[in-house]
């Protein structure tokens, strides 16, 4: 019966966003709320839910933190110097943006955090995408794929999950797979330069100077104000996105006058004279989360108010930056709290424990050799409908003791296990999500209806890659 209600829950909830009848947060309140009384376990929602806020609580410092760190970052200049190289690269061509935008994704990815990769990603595209009218949907698959590959780093969470889980070295698992990651991360080249084509098809290629009108190469986009509204030129070529995906995102375009926030290489919040201080400040405070040298929320919880400090000395102008982003901090935060609540009850419930079992006992015996290729297969939709956490530390061990039960070893069993990344990340129950669509101007349900598709079949890549090479 949990079974059945738990897919029931999840089913409800994608149906419900995607086809957009509720918002995600109202959606991820109310939605288990219902479930978690239809079980018969209402009395204990409130508990469920304390729950979930406490284990995702040091999640939302982290971002709440993080995008007041990096917002001040792009503010004062950090970020300019390489979005000034990926616009040169880019041109002003949509195809070559749309790449852009993949390679960006893949370089900021090395940190190991996917809020940090989209914040930076999105402030540096988001204003040639507006204003050359290109899909915005198209920018947010190709970020969320291309750092859902990178995000099988041994620092970046599911490898050391699955070492942990399984009692292997990370470096084991991660290693071997280089090749089938290329393979995956070549693969969203591939889709970033097939779904480019379509945009310059569509949109056609204007030069830069065009593209800009009286902007100069240095134009990027920021979450934080303080910054010129400019508007897009009204004549450029509409319509409804990469394979009609983008409508949404243009109609709340044409509500808004097409306007956006784009960072004026004048602007006062540059601070060119520190620009080495908070280089050296960003490669510390990244080389401190990667040592793990103290939990990452207490880190850009010290990072903020560091750069705060220093770049903005006088009190109201601190007040100036943290107003400036307090939007986006709202929306994540309160978006990661709404998670909090569909994550308790699913897992309080145990209706996650009921669908592991379920899942695993219908892998019928004869696929028991095999069961390195069934926990790749798994891995899709199990870290799609569950966090990590369930998956790695729930289901894997399942999968492994199965697995070695025919002579597969837990090192295949772990190397398959993180191949389902690249959809993970677009996962309802992934923090960093709503940061991407959030900072894009981009539905989620829009999102997931033109993502999964494209996740899927690069994770499948990564998948036969690994087979193909002989690793899984």
């Amino acid at each position: 019966m949990l079974t059945v209600l738990g897919f029931a829950m999840i089913a409800t909830f994608l149906v419900l966003i995607m086809t957009k009848k509720m918002s995600p947060i109202a959606a991820l309140v109310l939605i288990p709320a219902l479930f978690c009384v239809a079980v018969g376990q209402g009395a204990k929602l409130g508990d469920y839910v304390i729950e979930g806020v406490g284990t995702l609580a040091p999640t939302a410092a982290m971002l709440m933190f993080a995008i007041v760190y990096f917002g001040v970052m792009i503010d004062v200049g950090l970020f300019d110097p390489i979005v000034r190289g990926i616009l040169r690269f880019c041109r002003a061509d949509p195809m070559r943006i749309v790449i852009g935008t993949a390679l960006l994704a893949a370089i900021v990815s090395l940190d190991g955090d996917g809020s940090t990769t989209f914040m930076i990603t999105v402030s540096a595209m988001y204003p040639l995408y507006k204003r050359l009218k290109m899909s915005l949907v198209v920018m947010t698959c190709v970020a969320a794929t291309a750092n859902g590959v990178m995000n099988t780093l041994p620092w970046g969470g599911p490898t050391a999950r699955a070492a942990t889980a399984l009692k292997v070295d990370a470096a084991d698992i991660f290693v071997p797979m280089i090749p089938a990651l290329a393979v995956g991360l070549l693969a969203v080249i591939l889709l970033a330069c097939a779904l480019g084509r379509r945009e310059r098809k569509r949109l056609g290629t204007l030069t830069l100077d065009e593209a800009l009108v009286t902007e100069p190469e240095t134009v990027l986009v920021g979450a934080g104000g303080g910054d010129r509204l400019t508007k897009a030129p009204t004549g450029a070529a509409t319509g409804s996105g990469a394979g009609g995906a983008g409508g949404a995102e243009d109609a709340e375009g044409d509500d808004e006058e097409q306007e956006f926030k784009g960072l004026d290489p004048d602007r006062s919040t540059l601070r060119p004279r520190l620009y080495w201080f908070n280089a050296g400040l960003t490669v510390a405070l990244l080389a401190a989360m990667i040592m793990e040298l103290m939990p990452i929320p207490v880190l850009f919880l010290l990072g903020a108010a560091l750069a705060l400090t220093v770049n903005f000395p006088h009190m109201p102008d601190q007040r100036a930056r943290i107003a400036a982003h307090a939007d986006n901090v709202l929306n994540v935060s309160g978006m990661v709290f709404a998670a909090a609540v569909f994550t308790g009850v699913l897992t309080g419930t145990g209706m996650v424990e009921h669908m592991a079992d379920w899942l695993v006992g219908a892998i019928p015996d004869a696929m028991g050799p095999h069961m390195a290729v069934v926990t790749g297969v798994l891995s899709l939709p199990l870290t799609y409908f569950m966090s990590n956490d369930g998956f790695y530390f729930g289901v894997l061990p399942v999968l492994a003791e199965a697995g070695a039960a025919h002579g597969v070893s837990h090192l295949e069993i772990a190397r398959a296990s993180i191949v389902g990344q690249p959809l993970h990340m677009s996962s309802p129950l992934v923090p960093a999500v709503y940061v991407l669509v959030g900072m894009a101007k981009v539905e989620f349900g829009d999102h997931t209806r033109f993502t999964v598709k494209w996740a899927v079949l690069t994770s499948l890549v990564v998948l036969g890659a690994g087979i193909l090479f002989g690793i899984i």
